[in-house]
């Protein structure tokens, strides 16, 4: 059986001994294909071009494809088996992508040295590194990526599964492979040979560095949710394009709150001050750290990945075409695109901008519910499927099942927020320092983050956007041997608050479930 694949200006070729799904066959192509609902149909986002040999239409397919599409020969990557000769066409994806790097420095004493260091920061979503000057503590390069772990699953715990499942290895060599291609991409930028790096300090969230390390994650996977490893040490990686590096992997906190917090908060400075500061990372795990007279909280609450765009009907990463921004001009509905292309999907903060304007239009009301008239917006009201849905662009739609995993996911984390202030005793107008760190972070609108009820409305006027904070605190370790012990007494000493089982969580998260109370 030969496969035939379009990818752009690329044509791929590669010979099948047996039927598999047409997402395998990608992969063994070098072509792989995000799985945001790690290929159980759920989602509707591997969709390809294939003629030739296939199964017949599954059942979701037949529910997630358009009459139109499936005449066209629209098929679901996890869903159509290859049987014979195919051919499938890709879909375009520009390259232009907007993923987080920077962050704003604070000062700190950096140790005199020479020579180059590598820091990372591994997202569930994104990946980025950056290149250090030691001398002088700046950046020589920095390179980021999709997380190649996608097509395992958008979030965390479909990974779990998938590596509990036996995709063990394959989770760790792909993100290994995504590692080494980067450190590679810095070197290509800086002239920098990658012999002469000595060093390399990865953060990420702890179920991240699990899969980076091939370790088994069964303790990750059910209660008491105790990790087996919390790291904080080097590591035995190897990567050809560093091949004398040794790599640190950062000190976690918990199960759910990983060494990318714990860098962040380093990054932060708010263990250091008297005020009293919180911390928001707001992700696929909404990672929550509090600061009070000389003690810290910390928290992880599971907002699905609907607020990076994964999950959403036409959520896409931020690539060329994701709308990134949306408002009113007038009574005009304007959005903007990554790179300026027509709109094909809508990312992350166009998101959070998408729903604040539904609510100030009043196509939403404060239950959730897109309404189909009663507004001055009906031209913009339409199906998509069995569903009703706003037109944003020319094309983008935000479905009624889209409006629903906002309303989850900004309730679980204005809820954990709003809990972690209350185990230290603490109402949101105490809070002095409100600091947001993380990619997705950098490019949200506050006012329209607290207007659909992200966070307290209290804390929109103290609100400060940190940036990557996380691989910021990563580059701090490699300036500064002394973080690296105070770094690991930091993620020890934080007390975490299990949400799971906290009934003010409870409350408070049914409670944060409706629009209107938040509206500035």
């Amino acid at each position: 059986m030969t496969v035939k694949i379009f990818a752009g200006q690329e044509t791929v070729s590669v010979n099948l001994t047996e039927p598999m799904k047409i997402s395998q066959a990608l992969d063994l192509a070098g072509q792989h294909m995000d799985l945001p609902c790690a290929g159980n149909g759920r989602c509707g986002k591997c969709k390809v071009k294939a003629l030739g040999s296939l199964s017949p239409l599954s059942p979701e397919e037949k529910k997630l494809l358009t009459e139109e599409e499936i005449q066209s020969g629209t098929r679901l990557s996890c869903q159509a088996i290859v049987t014979g000769d195919v051919e499938i066409t890709l879909p375009g994806r520009s390259d232009i992508a907007d993923i987080q790097t920077d962050a704003v420095s604070r000062e700190f004493e950096r140790d005199e040295a020479e020579g180059v260091s590598v820091a990372v920061d591994i997202g569930t979503t994104t990946v980025a590194a950056s290149l250090i000057d030691l001398s002088n503590g700046k950046e020589l390069a920095t390179a980021c990526a999709q997380n190649p772990q996608e097509k395992f699953g958008a979030d965390v715990i479909s990974r779990i599964e998938r590596s509990l499942a036996g995709d063990r290895q394959a989770l760790s060599d792909c993100i290994l492979k995504c590692l080494d291609s980067l450190i590679t991409e810095l070197c290509k930028k800086s002239g920098v040979s990658g012999e002469d790096i000595p060093r390399i300090v990865i953060t990420g969230n702890t179920t991240m560095l699990f899969l980076l390390t091939n370790q088994d994650v069964d303790s990750l996977s059910h209660a008491p949710f105790e990790a087996a490893d919390l790291f904080g040490r080097d590591e035995p990686l190897h990567f050809a394009a560093a091949p004398n590096a040794v790599c640190y992997l950062t000190r976690c906190n918990s199960a759910f709150v990983g060494g990318d917090i714990t860098t962040a908060v380093l990054a932060s400075g708010i263990a250091e001050e008297q005020k009293t500061a919180l911390l928001i990372d707001v992700g696929t795990n909404g990672e929550i750290a509090l600061a009070h007279q000389g003690k810290m909280w910390c928290s992880s609450t599971a907002a699905g990945p609907a607020l990076e765009g994964a999950g959403i009907y036409m959520g896409m990463p931020a690539l060329g075409g994701a709308v990134r921004r949306v408002w009113l001009d007038g009574k005009d509905v304007k959005v903007e695109t990554v790179g300026n292309l027509p709109d094909a999907g809508i990312c992350g903060s166009g998101v959070i901008d998408a729903m604040a304007l539904l609510l100030k239009t009043g196509a939403v009301e404060e239950t959730g519910l897109l309404l189909e008239e009663d507004h001055d917006y009906t031209d913009h009201i339409c199906e998509a499927g069995d569903d009703l849905a706003f037109r944003f662009g020319e094309k983008t739609l935000f479905t009624q099942k889209d409006v629903r995993a906002v309303q989850l996911a900004k309730a679980a984390i204005c809820a954990g927020i709003r809990t972690l202030l209350h185990e230290a005793g603490l109402e949101p107008s105490d809070v002095e320092r409100f600091v947001i760190a993380g990619g997705f972070g950098s490019h949200i609108n506050v006012e329209n983050a607290a207007a659909i009820g992200l966070f307290p409305k209290e804390l929109a006027p103290k609100a400060e956007v940190l940036g990557n904070a996380a691989l910021e605190g990563a580059e701090m370790l490699l300036q500064n041997h002394s973080f690296y012990e105070s770094s690991c007494r930091l993620a020890d000493t934080m007390e975490t608050v299990d949400l799971s089982s906290n009934p003010y969580f409870s409350d408070q998260y049914m409670d944060s479930m409706m629009f209107g109370d938040n509206a500035l």
